[in-house]
């Protein structure tokens, strides 16, 4: 083949190589024109997300508003309460002896629920001091938690959420102190009820007359007389060998299960003392006695029983006690008695003491002053039991006259023993009267004006 043939023929394959490289460039670029112009290029991107899930737990906790102000166990060194807190006495807290608290005026405690050994209760020990100076503006009042009384001694709108009926809640105050009480045996200390055995600061009695406990004066009691033990339960105020040179007075107990002020012997004097509602006696008194209560307004409900109870001594050592000028309220409704007990007086055991200036109102038919046994009518034959100024208001119908089933005199005086002249003397300290005489009885309850009574009678 001739070399000119063959070169040309190279020449034309590879213009049409080149031809061909240019249309496949060519239809390289329409393409990618063609996808730029008309369908877009999408990438998916996976994206891997971690997520942590937070659990929260939510819990109801209990917040004790009462972390800084609560009294609980023994107090053994000098305590001075915050009347701008409401305080919260929890279980049984003795206060030891040489050590004082003291509680301002206007200040509020409120004692945990509980019965048994353990009840909430305020023992002040011997060689201890109270000194819990309220006053009439501003009382310090012992409650229940229960209650809903604020600080300030307000309620809210709604009203107080506890009332006379309301009993047993928390235990009491108990002071006791260094003074004489007659005991069985004549031994020269002993353990107050309600208090366990083993718990020495209910210790009480001794030999100092004079002994002093401190001072109480405006203070309200409430809903409380928890029982610690079958038939057993805490005084409102229960003061055991308290000494003269305590002062008490203007003191309120409502709604106690049991009595509401009892005196186991000492030599404290006590006045202007309001005990309403308590499901046992109002004032007891017991162990030879031998202190002034001077001022009282007694007023019984239906779960009530005696105005008075006062027993005499119980050993050799001698007490006579005096009670003076106060009225002592039945639970009577149009002339039928509400409770099943609520009588005015009961004295026993060779009672031994003096009254005098007593009215016993509203008292139904069967209600009597009574003594009790032999031993009573001993004491009152020979004088070391005596009654002057009593009078007895007979309670009305809803007409406003005099019940027709009232008793007389020597019915309503009644010496169980007959063995004395108790029944017919009475005629002669005592009288019935159709209103209140000067100088009988309490002269004047706008003394109580502070009390939870007065808030809820309006007197």
């Amino acid at each position: 083949m001739p070399i000119t043939f063959v070169t040309n023929l190279i020449d034309l394959k590879l213009n049409i190589m080149k031809k061909n490289k240019f249309i496949l460039l060519f239809s390289l670029l329409a393409i990618l024109i063609s996808c730029t112009e008309e369908d877009p290029i999408i990438e998916y991107v996976t994206v891997t997300k971690t997520v942590i899930d937070k659990v929260i737990e939510i819990q109801n906790v209990a917040i004790d508003s009462n972390t800084d102000s609560t009294l609980q166990g023994n107090i053994t060194s000098d305590t001075t309460l915050d009347a701008s807190k409401i305080w919260l006495l929890k279980g049984r807290v003795s206060v030891l002896d040489g050590v004082t608290l003291t509680i301002p005026a206007g200040t509020i405690i409120k004692a945990a629920a509980g019965t048994g050994a353990d009840a909430s209760t305020l023992i002040i020990a011997r060689g201890a001091t109270i000194l819990a100076n309220g006053t009439a503006d501003a009382p310090i009042i012992m409650t229940s938690i229960s209650d809903n009384i604020e600080v300030g001694g307000d309620y809210p709108s709604n009203g107080p959420s506890l009332n006379v009926d309301t009993r047993g809640l928390w235990g009491g105050l108990i002071i006791l102190g260094y003074a004489p009480s007659s005991f069985s045996g004549d031994v020269t200390e002993l353990q107050i009820e309600g208090i366990p055995t083993s718990d020495t600061s209910g210790l009480y009695g001794g030999s100092d007359a004079a002994d002093n406990s401190g001072t109480v004066e405006y203070l309200s009691i409430r809903h409380g007389g928890a029982e610690i033990g079958e038939g057993n339960e805490i005084n409102g105020l229960t003061l055991g060998g308290v000494g003269s040179g305590t002062t008490i007075n203007h003191i309120e107990i409502v709604g106690n299960v049991d009595d509401g002020i009892e005196f186991f012997g000492g030599t404290v004097n006590a006045s202007n003392l309001l005990v309403w509602g308590q499901g046992d006696d109002a004032i007891d008194i017991d162990q030879g006695y031998a202190g002034t209560i001077d001022g009282a307004l007694v007023v019984l409900t239906a779960a009530s029983d005696h105005g008075f109870e006062i027993d005499g001594p119980e050993g050799s050592t001698t007490g006579r006690f005096t009670l003076k000028n106060a009225t002592v309220i039945g639970a009577t409704d149009n002339c039928t008695s509400e409770g099943v007990d609520g009588e005015m007086a009961d004295f026993r055991k060779g009672a031994t003491g003096d009254l005098l200036n007593i009215l016993f109102k509203n008292f139904a038919s069967g209600k009597d002053v009574e003594l009790d046994a032999s031993a009573d009518a001993t004491t009152y034959t020979a004088g070391t039991l005596t009654f002057a100024n009593i009078d007895i208001l007979h309670p009305v119908d809803a007409e406003g006259a005099v019940c027709s089933d009232v008793e007389t005199l020597d019915l309503i005086f009644d010496d169980k023993s007959d063995e004395s002249t108790f029944e017919t003397d009475a005629s002669t300290f005592a009288e019935v009267v159709t209103a209140q005489a000067d100088g009988n009885g309490l002269a004047d309850d706008s003394i109580f004006s502070w009390t939870f009574y007065a808030y809820v009678t309006n007197i």
